[in-house]
């Protein structure tokens, strides 16, 4: 039987990375995710947003139901106050908070709303809110003030007057329907909490000074939150909603609109 030659095979050795090779693909590693990860961060950014504005139309869409006269709910104490046709703003927001006449937290004396409930709270603003029971909003019942993510247009609920003295005043108004009629009228815009709270100020209100020389001179309660971009989300009560660095340099807003 002839005999068959053996194949004589080298052995195959694995080749390592080198110490540079190495280094190399980690470089690469980091500047890929250097160059990726703004983009990503401006991505997750612009989502907030667009969530921030999502929840400012809904806003919008439910005080368009709030101040109809036809569609309307449950609108607290206001049908006994002012009757059938008139509200404030103030209880809209309550409303939308679930506070005061419209508690809805069982039978404690505080409650804690978390950054995911409800379209009051813009999602680049973190921290709980505790809400108390049996307050309104102008006393305190949103805490601490730097939770807060949206304030209100104020010259919708207290107007600027002037007493028999000649004094610059305020004075709570009764809106009606009719509020729905005015285009570019702002109602609620993305607040800065933070800067509400060092000055003091409740947050859910907010009007830039304009002219005035009474209570809103001075900015004293104007706190635009400028969060997305360098730009403040605000809802307008025809429905629609906008996005500004400057808020109370629009010219097409209707900042100045008091009703009467």
């Amino acid at each position: 039987m002839p005999h068959r030659p053996t194949t004589y095979r080298k052995p195959c050795r694995s080749r390592a990375f080198t110490l540079v090779e190495l280094l190399v693909t980690v470089a690469i590693v980091a500047l890929l995710v250097g160059l990726l990860l703004p983009a990503m961060q401006f991505s997750r950014g612009r989502a907030r947003a667009f969530r921030c504005q999502t929840n400012l139309r809904q806003l919008t869409f439910d005080f368009a139901i709030f101040a109809d006269d036809q569609l309307h709910g449950d609108r607290g104490s206001d049908t006994h106050q002012y009757g059938d046709n008139r509200f404030s703003l103030e209880t809209f927001i309550e409303s939308q908070y679930a506070i005061d006449e419209f508690w809805t937290y069982g039978n404690v004396a505080t409650a804690h709303l978390t950054p995911d409930q409800g379209t009051m709270r813009c999602p680049d603003v973190a921290g709980p809110i505790e809400v108390r029971r049996d307050t309104p909003c102008r006393a305190g019942a949103l805490t601490p003030t730097a939770h807060v993510s949206y304030g209100f247009n104020a010259r919708l609920f207290r107007t600027e007057m002037r007493d028999a003295l000649g004094r610059p005043v305020t004075r709570e108004i009764q809106m009606t329907s009719r509020i729905l009629t005015r285009l570019m009228v702002p109602l609620v815009i993305d607040v800065d909490g933070e800067a509400a709270a060092e000055h003091g100020s409740v947050a859910s209100f907010v009007a830039p000074s304009l002219d005035s020389a009474g209570p809103y001179a001075n900015d004293r309660a104007w706190f635009p939150g400028l969060r997305h971009g360098g730009q403040a989300n605000a809802g307008f009560v025809d429905g629609h909603v906008e996005s500004s660095a400057t808020p109370d340099e629009e010219s097409d807003w209707r900042w100045d609109h008091q009703p009467r």
